[in-house]
């Protein structure tokens, strides 16, 4: 069986950070494989409990979420339409183009309504279900 180390960066916008708990959980504290292969992934994200403290200004937190971009396999967002006005997601999205790493959008349950600046950028989306998260990440992961 072989085993892949993915990373993870999950946006979301603070105010929403039961987004980010949920698909923290789902990703990160349980044991996933497809096939042969298990998955081993790994938080590159800036959650509100571990913010980044050592930015004096925007500037330098912009190049500090890069820098866990950069490292990172593939980013998740969630689709909400608040992520239409978050500055920072829109951000993580300009971050994800310029490391061209692949944008997983995914529909927060019951969100009827979603942000087109998410899915416009997006290379795949998907429900709020965990194992078509994981698949997605998978399918992205491999390219």
């Amino acid at each position: 069986m072989s085993s892949h180390q993915i990373h993870i960066f999950i946006s979301h916008a603070w105010a929403y950070s039961d987004h980010y708990e949920t698909l923290s959980s789902w990703i990160f504290k349980e044991s996933w494989s497809v096939g042969q292969a298990s998955l081993n992934f790994q938080d590159f994200s800036v959650p509100k409990n571990d913010p980044i403290h050592n930015a004096a200004n925007d500037t330098q937190l912009k190049n500090a979420i890069y820098n866990k971009i950069s490292r990172s396999h593939v980013i998740i967002i969630p689709s909400g339409m608040y992520a239409s006005y978050s500055k920072w997601i829109k951000k993580e999205i300009e971050g994800s183009k310029t490391y061209n790493k692949p944008i997983l959008a995914v529909n927060p349950f019951g969100q009827q309504r979603k942000s087109g600046v998410v899915l416009g950028n997006a290379n795949q989306a998907v429900g709020w279900n965990k194992k078509p998260v994981i698949d997605a990440i998978w399918n992205l992961y491999r390219g």
